[in-house]
């Protein structure tokens, strides 16, 4: 789907938080590699999907009401068979609606797990006196408790890029630790630049984060997404 028909399709539901689905729409057409995410409203739905795209499988609830889905018990993880997706299917939507009863549910995401890496986030954010500013950090929990994190203003160059992968005080772990192999730093910049130029070209875009973008020794994936938009006439 095109962005323009997702913001339009977003707008007129009266929604600025896009879904996990929609917002990896934005994702992919930045040109950062994303784990493809597809929505099932059923169990069914959900089992048949799992078992085109082969196991393992996460599921997470879908909803614009619920953004830290891990939260309310919302994501389930490595499963392997139909039965536990069938099962998983139903424990995600009753622990969604305990948390939120007035929450609008679509359905659950359904997707592969990705190969594991060393966990990164990229994010962006408009600040009242500069505009769009990019973030990149270690990513998962450890940018909550680290707070180990660089920003630069959109534009960025190459060298912004370069330096912000290089300033954080986790950069080690990403040239390589205790044996570890060093992941692709190169890819990390790219994909730095290329958000950049997205957001540049895409103003209705208030808030975005990927967390966690799994690096590896040859290119990067985002696993999980956040779109905010602006408000309509902002």
């Amino acid at each position: 789907m095109a962005i323009g028909n997702v913001v339009s399709a977003v707008r007129r539901e009266g929604r600025t938080v896009l879904t996990e689905i929609e917002s990896k729409e934005f994702v992919h057409a930045s040109g950062i590699p994303v784990v493809k995410a597809r929505l099932a409203t059923s169990q069914r739905e959900a089992v048949a999907i799992a078992s085109e795209l082969g196991f393992p499988i996460a599921l997470k609830i879908v909803s614009p009401e619920i953004t830290h889905k891990s939260d309310v018990g919302g994501v389930r993880l490595g499963l392997k068979s139909q039965s536990e997706v069938r099962r998983a299917y139903s424990e995600i939507v009753s622990a969604a609606r305990r948390s939120n009863a007035a929450a609008h549910i679509l359905g659950v995401s359904v997707q592969a797990m990705a190969p594991p890496g060393v966990e990164v986030i990229l994010g962006m954010t408009q600040d009242p006196q500069f505009g769009p500013v990019l973030m990149f950090g270690l990513g998962g929990v450890m940018v909550e408790v680290l707070k180990d994190v660089a920003f630069r203003l959109v534009p960025l160059t190459r060298y912004d890029a370069r330096q912000m992968v290089r300033e954080i005080r986790g950069y080690p772990i990403l040239n390589g630790y205790r044996g570890h192999k060093p992941v692709d730093v190169v890819a990390l910049e790219n994909s730095l630049l290329k958000l950049s130029r997205f957001i540049a070209a895409h103003p209705e875009v208030n808030e975005l984060d990927m967390n966690p973008v799994f690096v590896y020794q040859k290119g990067v994936l985002a696993v999980d997404a956040r779109v905010v938009l602006k408000p309509e006439g902002a």
